[in-house]
């Protein structure tokens, strides 16, 4: 588990009551549901409301990255993402899967997520609600994996997956091509995971000597994770946002927003960067054999993407985009953002009035 800030240590779980309010975030009450994917790994669900708020659009499931956790989605800011889904009806339920720092760590890969915790999570959805569909808003390595989920017909009863910054196809910059090729098998030698939040507790040689030199090569910036999570990501300076896009409260946010992504991860996303294309491990037999062929799925797609993305690059979603739309012409949707990378789509300062109306609007269609 990952700190909240730099006082939070990781040697116990951080316990909130079953009900919360979380200071800060406009009066939303927050239940915690603990539940298990389908192999048995314990995951948390958040249930976000605002008390006697109607909620006519229905329920919107929320899935955060690789090594993040559910509150990417609520940072400190007056207008968050959570804020305008519930503003429009909404009922907004955000899971920590396998991948989030509020767990203990597991070594997990795309295909696991993809087949345990997307069924059972929007199960846990709709028996709590009594809904029929929902609809999801899903990011980075949540999208990767709901979007295997949905195209394996493992969550049928899911109607829009509005995806933001990659999907089917893996597109990196040239020298996070590098990195995934080259870095990582070196890395795997030394570690399971690999972790921005080395940046301010490292855990061991390994980690220092890496430390050292990530923020040797990052003058862009002072906060270390920041660097750190740069070099991990992606191929920029910084690689997940520009630091223009986001006030300096969120960005000290974020030195405990992020920790460890283990190498059977970055194993098989290798793997989809030398193909092009999301590919499966070969090791879940409830999945689709291959990522390219028609989806089992009657959902829409929504590809979103920031044109300064230097993680994945937007052309990744435009491939993705041409290819459903190819499949079930006129059915669904592409934007772009320009001045937007990949995580200030979500909790950029200005992303309330310039990104978030365009997310809401494609889950309210």
């Amino acid at each position: 588990m990952s700190p909240e800030t730099s006082a939070r240590t990781e040697t116990a779980p951080v316990r909130a009551p079953a009900k919360y309010v979380r200071p800060g975030t406009r009066g939303q009450e927050t239940e915690i549901i603990p539940f298990a994917a389908d192999d048995g790994v314990p995951l948390t669900m958040l249930h976000v409301t605002r008390p006697a708020a109607p909620t006519p659009r229905g329920p919107v499931l929320l899935v955060h990255g690789a090594g993040v956790r559910a509150e990417i989605f609520r940072p400190p800011l007056e207008h968050t993402l959570v804020d305008a889904l519930l503003d429009d009806g909404f009922d907004v339920w955000m899971v920590n899967w396998r991948a989030s720092i509020d767990l203990r760590p597991v070594a997990w890969t795309l295909d696991d997520a993809a087949a345990y915790d997307y069924p059972a999570a929007v199960r846990l959805v709709l028996g709590r609600t009594g809904a029929t569909t929902l609809k999801a808003f899903v990011h980075c390595q949540g999208s990767t994996s709901f979007v295997i989920s949905a195209i394996s017909g493992l969550v049928p009863e899911v109607t829009t997956i509005v995806t933001n910054a990659v999907s089917l196809h893996t597109v990196l910059p040239a020298w996070s091509v590098v990195k995934i090729g080259v870095l990582s098998p070196i890395v795997r030698r030394y570690s399971p995971t690999l972790s921005p939040k080395w940046g301010y507790r490292t855990e061991g040689g390994f980690s220092r000597l890496l430390r050292s030199v990530v923020v040797a090569t990052h003058p862009e910036c002072e906060n270390p994770v920041c660097n750190m999570v740069s070099f991990t990501y992606g191929a920029g300076h910084p690689a997940l946002w520009a630091h223009r896009n986001i006030d300096a409260a969120t960005h000290d946010w974020l030195t405990g927003e992020f920790a460890g992504a283990p190498m059977t991860f970055f194993a098989q996303m290798r793997e989809s960067v030398r193909a092009g294309h999301l590919v499966p491990t070969g090791r879940v037999s409830l999945l689709s054999t291959d990522y390219t062929a028609p989806p089992k799925t009657d959902a829409r797609f929504v590809f979103l993407a920031g044109s300064d993305n230097r993680c994945f690059l937007a052309e990744g979603q435009r491939r993705s985009f041409a290819h459903f739309e190819a499949i079930s012409p006129g059915r669904h949707a592409y934007h772009e953002f320009p001045g937007y990378g990949h995580l200030d789509v979500i909790f950029g300062a200005n992303a309330w009035r310039e990104t978030h109306p365009t997310i809401v609007a494609e889950l309210r269609a």
